[in-house]
């Protein structure tokens, strides 16, 4: 895909042309989730990082199962945060709200300084795939933005495109949110 993208920069080049090219071989659609532990970089501050560390690898550990369980393909793993995409909205989730309510018992039995606290984020929609290396596309920028910077401890917050494609989910409801962010003016918070 870098040769195409690399492609674009050329003079004369046939830009809608190259576009479908790029989005033929590469445009997908899926459900995308991003997740973020709340409160990290505040945390890093007052623990020290291979405290954040340690809640890093117990939070992968403990959530890589419930991904699996749902059918997610965990894409990557930055710092605090996981990229994973899914066929179905609904399978997203639904595994959302799992992976909230292990942590929720996990933590009852942790000091408040370990406790794992997630923050959700859940688009829907074309992007651009290589592999199992990365995904790039509007819903990809909100999701991120939803759960990254919208979402607090618990939340579970899904684009307007998302809540359409997973449709009506038994134990669950939606709620609009007043929040906006890029690539996605109307948001929700599951209810569950």
């Amino acid at each position: 895909m870098w040769e195409l993208i690399a492609e674009r920069a050329r003079p004369g080049v046939d830009l809608k042309a190259l576009d479908r090219r790029i989005w033929d071989l590469f445009g997908e659609t899926w459900a995308i989730m991003f997740t973020d532990l709340s409160g990290f970089s505040r945390q890093v501050e007052k623990f020290g990082i291979l405290h954040f560390l340690q809640i890093i690898l117990e939070h992968k550990e403990l959530l890589s199962p419930i991904i699996q369980k749902h059918d997610g393909i965990l894409i990557k793993i930055e710092a605090d945060s996981l990229l994973v995409i899914f066929r179905r909205t609904a399978s997203a989730v639904r595994c959302a709200v799992e992976m909230q309510q292990v942590l929720k018992e996990f933590n009852k039995k942790r000091p408040p300084e370990t406790e794992i606290l997630l923050c959700v984020g859940i688009g829907y929609g074309e992007m651009l795939r290589v592999g199992d290396l990365d995904v790039w596309g509007r819903e990809v920028n909100a999701a991120s933005k939803l759960g990254e910077d919208t979402a607090k401890a618990g939340d579970i917050l899904l684009t307007k495109s998302a809540v359409e494609s997973a449709g009506p989910i038994e134990g669950i409801a939606f709620e609009r949110i007043e929040a906006t962010v890029g690539g996605s003016a109307e948001n929700y918070r599951a209810r569950y």
